[in-house]
């Protein structure tokens, strides 16, 4: 899974704003907080808005806050305000993909894969980024070695 620079971001400045709770947070705060360039932000904030996701004010007291509790809100919704379904084949939902022959279990391989994405994303919440704590199955995936490293290219 790749996930794009767009979604980073979104993710990032959404964990700013579970920290926040209920207080407005400026556009150039968040930017600030993480790094972001100010003008990327302000169209992913939009996308995240129009999502109901996260809602905004203008003027002196104005800024963003999220829609919901943190703890409503999954990082897979976030993901898919900003770039769409979790898996794609080519454009298309795997259910939608077909093969022939002996490639016809990739199809079965891109549905198992979505549910292993879904099993991790719909599950993390960003109250649990917020508050540094992952769900238990998600930390413990964490804890073998193998999962940080990466694999040879050789």
């Amino acid at each position: 899974m790749r996930l794009s620079a767009r979604v980073d971001y979104a993710l990032r400045a959404a964990a700013e704003l579970a920290v926040a709770g209920s207080h407005p947070v400026t556009a150039v705060q968040l930017a600030e907080a993480q790094q972001i360039p100010p003008k990327f932000l302000e169209n992913i904030l939009g996308q995240l808005r129009r999502s109901g996701l996260v809602r905004s004010q203008r003027g002196p007291e104005g800024g963003y806050w999220l829609a919901r509790p943190a703890e409503q809100i999954s990082l897979a919704d976030i993901i898919r305000a900003i770039d769409g379904p979790l898996l794609g084949v080519r454009g298309e939902r795997p259910e939608h993909v077909g093969y022939e022959g002996p490639a016809r279990s990739l199809q079965e391989v891109w549905i198992a894969l979505r549910a292993s994405e879904r099993a991790i994303l719909e599950r993390v919440s960003l109250g649990h980024i917020a508050a540094g704590e992952l769900p238990e199955g998600v930390r413990k995936l964490t804890e073998d070695p193998s999962a940080w490293e990466s694999p040879s290219l050789i």
